[in-house]
């Protein structure tokens, strides 16, 4: 009897950044799987898309047997699953600094979060950055600068697309929602980003998501 086909469960693709990144790291790794929609009318979905559960418990992949929440543990899961997914850098020391980084937006910029949510519909002319939001912007602008200088771009480690790069996409889509003014070079870094078909393809479907969630789509 063949195996059951592998299947991630997301939330919107509009709003849930989590959710973008679960789903990059998927299929960059080349694996493939059915995904299983939670609505936004979920309670629980409702509350990490609000920020107001502290944990997130999309994505969820489940392959083979077993059951994957969290990003980072999905990428982690994948790696050692399918080796040839080159999630991760080649070079030990870049894995390391890759690891690094994609931690630190896993665990942080919490006010980033709430200032500037991922609303991939909306855009927002003028938009006044909270004060609290500046420090994380610009320590996000740090790493992409330093990591761009080190591996020469024109992604974060070089010249694929790896796990930190996934991770900071949806943070590209808010910069773009809010028109976050950056230098030269991380603006094209978040071009590039916004320009992958992944991307790209996400995107597409979140512009086509019927729902809408009210609190997210007020004018800030």
């Amino acid at each position: 009897m063949p195996a059951a086909r592998a299947t991630l469960t997301i939330s919107s693709k509009n709003y849930s950044s989590w959710s973008l990144r679960g789903w990059l790291i998927c299929r960059m790794a080349g694996l493939s799987f059915d995904e299983v929609r939670v609505s936004i009318d979920d309670p629980s979905a409702r509350a990490e898309l609000l920020l107001l559960s502290p944990s997130f418990l999309v994505p969820c992949l489940t392959h083979e047997g077993a059951k994957v929440w969290d990003t980072l543990a999905i990428a982690e899961y994948l790696a050692e699953v399918l080796p040839g997914a080159a999630l991760f850098p080649a070079d030990r020391q870049a894995r390391a600094h890759c690891r690094s980084v994609s931690g630190e937006m896993h665990q942080g910029f919490a006010n980033l979060r709430s200032a500037l949510p991922m609303n991939l519909k909306a855009r927002f002319t003028g938009f006044k950055v909270w004060a609290g939001a500046q420090p994380d912007i610009d320590r996000i602008a740090e790493i992409w600068r330093d990591c761009l200088s080190r591996y020469g771009g024109p992604w974060l480690f070089g010249a694929k697309p790896c796990l930190a790069d996934a991770m900071y996409a949806p943070v590209c889509t808010r910069f773009e929602t809010y028109g976050v003014a950056l230098d030269a070079r991380c603006a094209a870094y978040a071009r590039t980003v916004l320009a992958w078909d992944l991307v790209r393809e996400w995107t597409k479907d979140a512009r086509a998501e019927p729902e809408e969630l009210e609190e997210l789509d007020v004018e800030f």
